[in-house]
């Protein structure tokens, strides 16, 4: 009985999230006149977007190669609006939210993920960040988040092999600190939740929301922070969230794909992200683009190979070298489709 009302309840929330996302699309796709949207939707300073619009600024930043509009059967797309040469830088991201793994807490910056250098330490919390810019970035929702004991909803996290509800906890940290809207993630595609799916993320809202009742958040504060927006959030997590593997020394711009390999190989993970942009790429096993992490969260997307005008840039999401049938399945599973590339059509 009890999981048919979550299944009607689970099928209830899908049409409502689709529903706005969706309105979300059509908006984006009615300001395609603006060259400069796919850009700036995502996290730019509200002063270098004056500067870029500023003709008369002679400094200002050109806007990258690509724009960002519907296709025909993969949702929204990044299509190239001039060619782009083979290793051409096509733009820069940085995280709308971001979150180290919990075996990297104690050695990768706690906003940034940057290994660590010279760092400012947070001993009592035991966390820390690689500089004072880190640091005073971080200030305002920091002061949230260690108001609270999140001891509980670590080790839940952690029992359950859980990644994606640290991001949700930074958010609503963010949230309550006036660094980000609630809706901040709208935008992005939902995954399809299981009944199972929704059951879990109401154990992990429960604890999220008992460490700020315990800190004595007010109410007026956690106003926002429902069981329907904690699901949300953690639907266009699940799609949406990049792991984030730091390439450093192992960074070649001549050899993309085997920097990637390597990394693979290394374990390198350092932690997990949201981005606006990067989250608009489609996927392909064969892809023309591809995204890397120099030395800390800031997203870098290269062109793996010449692009045609017009051509939709597209990235691979896993790890191409597995074989077809293991490809699909981790795709249908983990993403919700089947990709239907030339390779995957081929059987290859």
């Amino acid at each position: 009985m009890l999981l048919a009302v979550v299944r009607d309840a689970g099928k209830m929330f899908q049409l409502v999230r689709y529903g706005r996302w969706k309105s979300q699309l059509k908006n984006l796709k009615k300001s395609q006149s603006n060259p400069l949207l796919a850009f700036y939707i995502s996290t730019t300073a509200p002063a270098a977007v004056a500067a870029a619009n500023d003709e008369s600024n002679p400094s200002r930043p050109s806007p990258p190669p690509i724009r960002v509009t519907l296709t025909e059967s993969s949702g929204r797309g990044v299509f190239a609006t001039r060619a782009i040469g083979a290793g051409e830088l096509i733009h820069t991201a940085k995280p709308i939210v971001s979150h180290p793994s919990l075996s990297s807490t104690t050695g990768v910056c706690y906003l940034c993920l940057r290994s660590f250098g010279n760092r400012t330490t947070s001993e009592a919390r035991g966390v820390s960040f690689c500089g004072q810019e880190c640091a005073e970035e971080s200030k305002v929702f920091y002061e949230v988040e260690k108001q609270a004991d999140w001891s509980a909803y670590k080790e839940y996290c952690c029992t359950q092999g859980l990644k994606y509800p640290l991001l949700a906890k930074r958010l609503a940290c963010m949230v309550m600190s006036g660094l980000a809207n609630a809706d901040s993630l709208d935008i992005l595609q939902p995954a399809v939740l299981s009944p199972e799916m929704i059951l879990q993320m109401e154990k992990e809202f429960t604890l999220l929301r008992s460490a700020f009742e315990e800190a004595y958040v007010t109410d007026e504060r956690m106003a926002f922070l429902t069981k329907q927006w904690y699901v949300g959030v953690l639907a266009c997590i699940q799609i949406n969230a990049f792991r984030i593997e730091l390439a450093g020394g192992l960074y070649d711009n001549q050899d993309l794909l085997s920097s990637a390999a390597a990394l693979v190989e290394a374990e390198a993970a350092v932690g997990n992200a949201v981005y606006m942009l990067p989250s608009f790429y489609n996927h392909d096993c064969d892809p023309n683009a591809h995204i890397v992490w120099i030395e800390n969260s800031d997203a870098t997307v290269k062109a793996l190979r010449d692009i045609e005008a017009g051509e939709e840039l597209r990235i691979c999401y896993i790890d191409a070298s597995m074989e077809h049938d293991a490809r699909q399945t981790l795709l249908s599973e983990g993403f919700g489709f089947r990709c239907q590339c030339l390779g995957c059509l081929l059987g290859d």
